[in-house]
């Protein structure tokens, strides 16, 4: 370990020089790419140098031991050290666990009504208000990209956008099935229905990680419709990407002007292609052991809101939160906490 923070840096030192070098800096895009390298080990480097610092503390202590007059001094600094070295020992573990390079990125967030009918529609939207108060809780920022809403409220699909630093390393352990086991509004015999929505997490691409060609993708415009089909918007605004290579297909309605909805089906399209490419390279590397709480594949069933108990339950973790309204209204720290604890953890055993 202490081989890799002296590699780590000797690497800070290099990247200081490199920076400050007027011909990097006149190359934007190299000089971007290596300052976002000189963040991401800054914290790496300041904590190895405290932790050299109290082994050199505890080095001097010991050799003022046979002072008598500066023996209690001595013994007192010695028992200091000794508290702090491992706490810093195990910071400095976590630190070098391989960060994510998405975690400081905006996200891209799909939700789609599963199984259930109306029901489905119904939990997507309040899935959507549940980030959405989070997202608010945070500071962040939410733009709606596209919406197929149901005439009683709900969401057959929506997609939005969360601007907001590191949104994606809270976000992203939210992809898979969310399944709620509640009595509708629709029902009235009183029968409890168990329905499911999807949600999908996409770290947004930025245009220095992927370049798609003008000529790969095919442009639709047409009218804007709302519930049930309903036409708002009598231009065609609304547009659809089609990412002819691979069919992957992008679409944005919510804005009045025709050049806005492109921008944003191009960033919606551009995250879906990025993150095919994404998981793409970790299939590649066989031999990096994957975490036990994955970042979500859409088909797993990840979570269940019980409302007869009050209970939301992760199946990846075991762990249940009895505080329904509470975790509705936004309140996702201790389940976000707890996914990221375990992954932390198992990521540790796997550098181990």
């Amino acid at each position: 370990m202490f081989q890799k923070l002296e590699d780590v840096e000797k690497r800070y030192e290099e990247l200081n020089t490199k920076i400050s070098d007027p011909e990097i800096i006149s190359n934007q895009n190299e000089w971007k790419k290596l300052m976002k390298e000189h963040a991401e080990i800054t914290d790496i480097v300041e904590k190895y140098r405290e932790y050299k610092k109290v082994k050199q503390n505890l080095e001097e202590a010991k050799a003022m031991l046979d002072d008598k007059e500066l023996r209690e001094l001595a013994e007192m600094e010695m028992e200091e050290a000794k508290e702090k070295l491992p706490k810093i020992e195990e910071e400095l573990k976590i630190l070098l666990i391989p960060k994510d390079p998405n975690d400081d990125k905006n996200v891209i967030c799909e939700i789609r009504g599963g199984a259930g009918g109306e029901e489905a529609a119904l939990f997507a939207g309040t899935l959507f208000r549940m980030y959405s108060m989070y997202a608010e809780s945070k500071h962040w920022k939410i733009d709606i990209m596209n919406e197929n809403e149901t005439e009683l409220g709900g969401y057959k699909e929506i997609t939005f956008m969360i601007t907001g630093k590191g949104a994606y390393s809270r976000l992203k352990f939210e992809s898979g099935v969310h399944r709620v086991q509640r009595v509708p509004d629709t029902e009235s015999s009183g029968r409890i229905h168990t329905s499911t929505a999807t949600v999908a997490v996409l770290a947004e691409a930025e245009d220095i990680e992927l370049e798609i060609s003008p000529a790969d993708i095919k442009m639709d415009v047409y009218r804007a419709s709302g519930a049930g089909g309903q036409h708002v918007n009598k231009t065609s605004s609304a547009v659809r990407l089609t990412h002819i290579p691979t069919g992957i297909v992008a679409e944005c309605q919510t804005e009045r002007s025709q050049l806005q909805n492109r921008e944003y089906a191009m960033r919606l399209l551009k995250s879906r292609l990025y993150e095919i490419e994404q998981r793409e390279k970790e299939e590649k590397l066989a031999k990096e052991r994957k975490s036990q709480v994955g970042t979500g594949d859409r088909s797993e069933k990840i979570r269940t809101y019980n409302y007869p108990q009050g209970r939301i339950t992760d199946h990846r973790i075991g762990l249940s939160i009895y505080q329904m309204e509470n975790f509705l209204n936004g309140d996702l720290d201790e389940m976000i906490d707890s996914l990221i604890a375990t992954d932390r953890a198992e990521k540790l055993k796997g550098e181990e």
